[in-house]
């Protein structure tokens, strides 16, 4: 069985072993696709790696469309493929000045994928829309990153922020964090 990894939205960014898709001609990727057209043109259960670098902030205006990608991700992906999502922090300036930005990201809404913390909220009767259940997807988050704004980064190295402060300033301040990596797991075991 061959190993298909998807490079979705790689613009200039093509990466060699992978199948690299973009929406646009002009950068001479593999696959030219919108990824707002559905059905994607890959098989049910047929990809092991995707990777989103700078790319879904960009996908989903509509609720409905931004929900059926993560349905199209979820149907063309194996059990276990993973699924890296690379993406601006909605409170730094880098997300708010570029109007093609038309959804913010987070590692929350990303959670709201997930089959295992959905039956948490319900168990807890938390008011948090269980996605995954509602949609049957289970994207499971293995880790997230935030990769802080060059000041912040300096300021921390200088030790001058702790890791508390560093917390609380996330929450509540602009550009704190230019960036956050996500890694998802699909879970298509329903014993899991």
């Amino acid at each position: 069985m061959d190993t298909i990894k998807l490079n979705l939205g790689c613009g200039t960014k093509r990466l060699d072993g992978w199948i690299n898709v973009d929406s646009m001609a002009t950068f001479e990727p593999d696959v030219v696709w919108d990824l707002e057209t559905f059905p994607w043109p890959w098989d049910d259960d047929s990809v092991d790696e995707v990777l989103l670098a700078h790319v879904l902030e960009h996908l989903g205006e509509q609720r409905d469309v931004y929900l059926r990608i993560i349905q199209e991700l979820y149907r063309v992906c194996r059990h276990g493929a993973i699924i890296r999502i690379m993406v601006p922090h909605p409170r730094h300036d880098s997300f708010l000045w570029d109007p093609t930005h038309v959804r913010a990201i987070t590692v929350e809404g990303m959670q709201m994928f997930d089959q295992a913390q959905n039956r948490s909220w319900v168990a807890n009767r938390n008011a948090n829309t269980p996605l995954g259940l509602y949609m049957g997807v289970d994207l499971r988050m293995r880790s997230h990153q935030y990769i802080l704004d060059p000041m912040f980064s300096e300021k921390r190295q200088r030790n001058e922020v702790s890791s508390e402060d560093l917390q609380v300033l996330l929450k509540t301040h602009n550009n704190v964090c230019i960036q956050i990596n996500m890694e998802c797991e699909v879970n298509k075991d329903p014993t899991r």
